[in-house]
């Protein structure tokens, strides 16, 4: 086939890249390459194996010349993260939404019926809990004078109770609590009429919380294990917010690529979009993953700072059952391993710290 791959050339996107052409299929690689992103070093060195374009998604002018002769698209740009402060939710209305409008308007006017975008776990809001006396139940958001307090566990809405947390699956309350979330959760809106309306076939893969080589770093929108490395690199322990306990599934970059290769082979039911979460099937806490990537680079112990991120959710991990059934998905690599592995992996080169970069994120 003849993919187009949108934001190829970052973390995620060119993983994708990598492995579609190493199984035979010819990639077109269409990233803007924002300074905020990339810096200013032009396109990376992993682009030079592909057809690349340096477009921005939102160009109609850029995608007519392109999607000719395209059999799917793979769309992963977006800007991401959790959003720094309000005054962001123009751009990422922008990137994220008005972008993927742009896409799936010119996808329909090339006759090209097959997508697969990359979603996020963020939709979910918090996980899936279980009060013991009143079953499932949906947490509220976390109240600012409990977590001040060290009270991080949400309790039960009815009866105060300590909630017991499970696997989310696909077909759960979607609550987004970041500018980030509501706009992914937007995207699969809009991508599901789109396959309403033309009889396409999409899928989104809800990616919980990726990590691995080219992962981007020292910039406010950065992963957590690429926080914790820089920390660590500095010869500083990492910072754990609230108790360290928070739990969530963190899944290797490659079995990302993996998910999105199965997707590409594998239309979804025409006429709809399907979500599926993309995970390890691993559940770990924040602090596991301080405590092995710390002994892994033998740096200090982690530290235990309290505290939450603004509209950060408690628990987060995925069930994995979806993924197996209908992509026949299973996770390759486990977290011991990539968490060693990650010490050392090349990542994304450091973007200069300036005002205009920190306030437009690709």
């Amino acid at each position: 086939m003849r993919i187009l791959i949108t934001g190829g050339a970052g973390f995620i996107g060119s993983h994708i890249a990598d492995l579609l052409a190493a199984d035979g299929h010819e990639v077109v690689v269409l990233d803007a390459l924002l300074p905020q992103a990339h810096g200013r070093a032009g396109a990376p060195s992993w682009t030079r194996d592909h057809e690349f374009v340096e477009g921005d998604v939102r160009d109609a002018e850029v995608l007519g010349r392109l999607l000719p002769g395209v059999d799917a698209v793979c769309h992963q740009a977006a800007m991401v993260g959790h959003g720094v402060d309000p005054s962001d939710a123009p751009l990422y209305a922008s990137h994220n939404d008005y972008g993927t409008a742009v896409l799936l308007a010119a996808m329909h006017a090339a006759g090209i019926g097959r997508l697969v975008l990359a979603g996020s776990m963020v939709v979910y809001g918090e996980g899936h809990y279980a009060c013991p006396e009143h079953g499932d139940v949906r947490p509220g958001a976390r109240r600012g004078t409990d977590v001040d307090a060290g009270r991080f566990e949400p309790p039960c809405p009815q009866c105060g109770r300590p909630l017991e947390p499970g696997l989310v699956g696909e077909d759960a309350v979607l609550d987004p609590r970041s500018t980030y979330a509501a706009t992914k959760l937007a995207q699969e809106h809009l991508a599901a009429a789109w396959a309403r309306q033309t009889g396409g076939s999409a899928w989104s893969l809800r990616y919980h919380n990726v990590y691995g080589p080219r992962m981007p770093r020292d910039t406010p929108y950065a992963g957590v294990a690429s926080i914790f490395r820089s920390a660590l690199e500095r010869g500083e322990a990492p910072r754990v917010l609230e108790d360290g306990r928070q739990r969530r599934d963190f899944v290797h970059v490659t079995d990302v690529a993996l998910a999105n290769a199965l997707a590409l082979a594998r239309p979804a039911a025409p006429g709809t979009l399907t979500p599926v979460n993309v995970c390890s099937g691993e559940p770990h806490t924040i602090g596991d993953l301080a405590r092995e990537l710390a002994a892994a680079m033998a740096g200090p112990e982690p530290v235990v700072v309290g505290g939450a991120r603004p509209a950060d959710v408690r628990h987060v991990v995925a069930d994995p059952a979806r993924a197996r059934e209908l992509l026949g998905f299973h996770a390759q690599v486990h977290f011991a391993d990539g968490v060693k592995a990650f010490a050392t992996d090349p990542l994304r080169d450091p973007v200069e710290n300036d005002v205009a970069m920190i306030k437009k994120p690709f």
